[in-house]
């Protein structure tokens, strides 16, 4: 445990290492930055698996595989960190001897390396040692449910099959990399239940132990948590009151994701004094870890998550969940190699499941903020709950909108009065160009606004938090109005809001041609003096539906306007990869789940325990928690068996039985939107029952993954300065489209290609027949077209592949194989360029 004092003297001496590193004398400020360095000895993981496999080698009983791999083997062993971080500041103190530095962490489990803040020139002498084999600067990264547990069938499905929800999850244990929890939530109690709760053997955790974060924060549920700041606090820009150098969540959106995944079932969701339901966590008896490395003020750093990655495996975390992206594309012959993917591919190794959301950036293509092949990347979709809210006029127009808010009540009209209209003597427009959006009650006049509607305008100001709807509620409150009405403001484009608390009839009218029918209406019901022309009579009156009552009736899922789309980018001459991004879409829209009680990443709901949130960082904790329901039923899949059994059993069509839709646009996007395809929905929406029995599973492995880089062109030095491995190794490479993914993706098609993919029976015995749609301008053949498969069997199966046109569109297709006892194996395939013939010998 490391103590309260101890926290605090290690943030002063790193404020004070930094001053003194940025001031070696009264003239010159030396450029500083954090650097990544990477060693070329291999980490501590890694000679531990050496040694398995040598005692394997030799005669040890039993044998390994990927797919059947005892739980945690590689974690159960002593750990040398305090020897590898000894040799870390021997290097750096023959290398930089006499000058000022300052070591931020030593990894050691997934690499060997350290991160330091020191100058470039320094950075430049660490790089040519012979002992170095990496030196990255870091860089930024970024954040991108009451009913989504039956909206995926959990109840009557996954849960059961578990035993319900009393044991769905158990053992497992989650790991977060995010902005931290509130350990005070009855999300993350461990009493909800009276049966017994072990903290699983195979976590090694341990929980800081902060003011901010005191003895007594952790428990049975919440089984682990840290915080890694040390990139951030040498950059200045920490923010301890704010921030809390603790693993608790001042921003909430850590909160939030943690209890989306494995939150405790039936806890009340209560929001400004309305009660919206029973909140449950996909896997609700499910352990959660905490690396809090991302902040509400300035997001985060590489070498923070790195350090929290590295630490999560160390402790033997199941499954890591990433609800962050970074900020800018990764630099290099490649995305994939960047000191994030390249720890998550060591933490694959070792047998992590790691989950992450796609960034939302959508939905534009190649938009794609996850990139590797190791990384489960999860898109965001709708589901089937909508809070429908209404106001209808008295020339009988009813103009739909949004808020969580009780209505006027029936057969009751009240008057309409605009803020512009109810000012008192001493503010004119003038003096206040934004008091339309009624932030100050002093500057109304209360005679005016009581017991009437007030009309506000609701600007992108809102959106900064420089306006916020509380302050307007509190304005109508203290003027007595009995209920008040947001416009849109007509330069604000057309886009979705989530519906927002309001302890008061209200209503916010998103759409701008919405808002000026209601305006319309409004100013055509002023009377006003024929002489003075001010306004004697209001005679506009309307009445609020209210909209607490969800509606369930919507078609779902569709894919989310802002979820990232592929193709997945391989550099950053945006060529394409040959690998399918996202994997799948979960949902991820209007999320009701847990919020920090001091969060403050949405004004809105400040100060409450629950918040509605939309975006990939409430669709990948989805994924997360079901990924743990997987584990649980089978504890030896490996990673990219997890993935199988998610993609290979994933949704193609929505509630109704019609095509998953996409939307397209920002702007008004239910109007912009078309049946979706691999590049923006993966393998479809995810199953949660189905993923329990998939039947058949494409697996893949460390070597694989090393294959695939190894055959990246040019980049036999770079995968040796991450991972300390040589390309001579492996015996041969293999491209993308060679990975034995549960997806085929061919970013160029030149005449024609025969890809392989390979299948391992885990169901019973089965017969299975295969049927294909090829993507448009190919042709495809299949072979077998039926085959028998035993328990615990493989099957290879081959995709010849040819190119009918030339064509620079992508076009997808789909190949599917159907068991004769249910098991439906979907396999979808997307070809991106196609060339017919050479040109040059035609």
């Amino acid at each position: 445990m490391e103590s309260k004092v101890q926290l605090v003297v290690v943030v002063l001496l790193l404020g004070f290492l930094v001053c003194s590193l940025c001031q070696e004398d009264d003239s010159e400020y030396p450029i500083t930055a954090v650097y990544i360095v990477t060693l070329k000895q291999a980490p501590s993981s890694l000679n531990y698996d050496q040694q398995l496999e040598t005692k394997h080698k030799h005669g040890a009983s039993g044998r390994l595989s990927r797919l059947n791999t005892p739980r945690n083997a590689s974690r159960h062993h002593s750990r040398p960190g305090s020897y590898i971080a000894r040799v870390h500041d021997s290097l750096l103190k023959r290398v930089l001897k006499g000058e000022k530095y300052l070591k931020l962490y030593s990894y050691h489990y997934l690499i060997n390396g350290f991160s330091v803040l020191v100058t470039p020139q320094q950075a430049d002498k660490l790089s040519r040692r012979r002992e170095v084999a990496n030196v990255v600067l870091d860089f930024s990264v970024r954040t991108a449910t009451t009913h989504t547990p039956q909206f995926l069938g959990l109840p009557q499905g996954a849960w059961v099959q578990e035993g319900g929800y009393t044991t769905a999850g158990e053992g497992i244990v989650i790991g977060f990399i995010d902005t931290g929890i509130d350990p005070t939530h009855l999300s993350f109690a461990d009493d909800v239940s009276e049966h017994s709760y072990p903290v699983p053997a195979h976590f090694s955790g341990i929980c800081e132990v902060t003011r901010d974060f005191p003895s007594g924060s952790c428990n049975r549920k919440l089984v682990g948590a840290r915080h890694f700041a040390a990139s951030a606090i040498t950059r200045g820009i920490f923010n301890s009151s704010q921030d809390y150098a603790s693993p608790f969540d001042g921003d909430g959106h850590g909160t939030h994701t943690a209890s989306v995944a494995a939150g405790n079932h039936g806890i009340p969701v209560v929001v400004a004094g309305h009660n919206f339901g029973n909140a449950s966590g996909m896997a609700p008896r499910a352990h959660i870890a905490i690396y809090k490395a991302l902040y509400k003020s300035f997001g985060g750093f590489a070498a923070d998550v790195v350090a929290a990655i590295d630490q999560a495996a160390q402790d033997g975390v199941d499954i890591i969940s990433l609800s962050i992206t970074p900020n800018r594309r990764p630099p290099g012959i490649a995305t994939f190699f960047n000191p994030i993917d390249m720890a998550l591919l060591s933490a694959v190794k070792a047998g992590i499941f790691v989950v992450q959301a796609a960034g939302n950036t959508g939905p534009s293509p190649k938009s794609m903020s996850s990139f590797s092949p190791w990384i489960f990347t999860v898109g965001a979709a709708s589901h089937d709950r909508v809070y429908a809210n209404s106001i209808f006029l008295g020339n009988n127009l009813t103009i739909p909108g949004v808020g969580l808010a009780s209505g006027t009540g029936e057969n009751m009209m009240y008057t309409l009065i605009s803020a512009v209209h109810a000012l008192n003597n001493n503010t004119t427009i003038a003096n206040d160009m934004y008091v339309g959006e009624c932030q100050d009650s002093s500057s109304f006049n209360k005679d005016l606004v009581q017991g009437n509607l007030l009309i506000c305008s609701y600007s992108i100001r809102f959106v900064l938090g420089l306006s916020t709807i509380k302050r307007t509620l509190q304005t109508a409150k203290n003027l007595s109005a009995v209920g008040v009405v947001f416009y849109m403001d007509p330069f604000v484009i057309g886009f979705q809001l989530n519906p927002t608390p309001m302890e008061m009839p209200g209503i916010i009218i998103p759409s701008p041609d919405d808002s000026k029918i209601l305006l319309q209406y409004y100013n055509s019901s002023l009377e006003r003096d024929r002489v003075t022309k001010k306004i004697i009579r209001y005679g506009a009156v309307a009445c609020i539906s209210g909209g607490l009552k969800a509606n369930f009736s919507n078609s779902a899922p569709k894919v989310m306007y802002y979820s990232a789309r592929g193709p997945d980018p391989e550099d950053n001459s945006f060529d394409d990869a040959d690998i399918m991004k996202p994997n799948l879409v979960a949902p991820g829209n209007s999320v009701w789940a847990a919020w920090s009680s001091h969060g403050t990443d949405s004004v809105e709901f400040q100060g409450e325990n629950f918040a509605m949130m939309s975006g990939t960082s409430m669709a990948a904790p989805h994924v997360a928690g079901l990924s743990a329901l997987i584990k649980q039923k089978f504890p030896n899949f490996s990673p990219s068996a997890i993935a199988s059994a998610l993609s290979t059993t994933a949704s193609l069509s929505d509630k109704y039985g019609g095509p998953i839709m996409a939307q397209r646009a920002y702007a008004n996007p239910d109007q912009n939107q078309s049946p979706a395809t691999p590049f923006d929905m993966g393998s479809g929406f995810v199953n949660a029952t189905a993923s329990l029995d998939p039947g058949l599973i494409f697996d893949s492995g460390y070597n694989d993954y090393m294959s695939f880089l190894c055959g990246i062109n040019g980049s036999s030095s770079v995968v040796l300065n991450y991972t300390g491995q040589n390309c001579w190794a492996y015996n041969s490479t293999i491209n993308g489209a060679d990975l034995n993914l549960p997806s085929i993706t061919i970013s160029k098609l030149n005449q024609s290609i025969t890809v392989q993919r390979t299948v391992i029976n885990i169901g019973g015995n089965e017969s299975y027949n295969v049927g294909w749609s090829a993507p448009y301008g190919v042709y495809i053949k299949v072979a077998p077209t039926h085959f028998y498969i035993a328990s615990g069997e493989k099957q290879v199966i081959n995709v010849f592949v040819n190119a009918t046109m030339n064509s620079t569109v992508a076009s997808f297709g789909r190949i599917g194989l159907f068991g004769n006892h249910g098991h439906v194996i979907n396999i979808p395939m997307s070809v991106i360029n196609k060339v017919s013939y050479n040109s040059t010998t035609s």
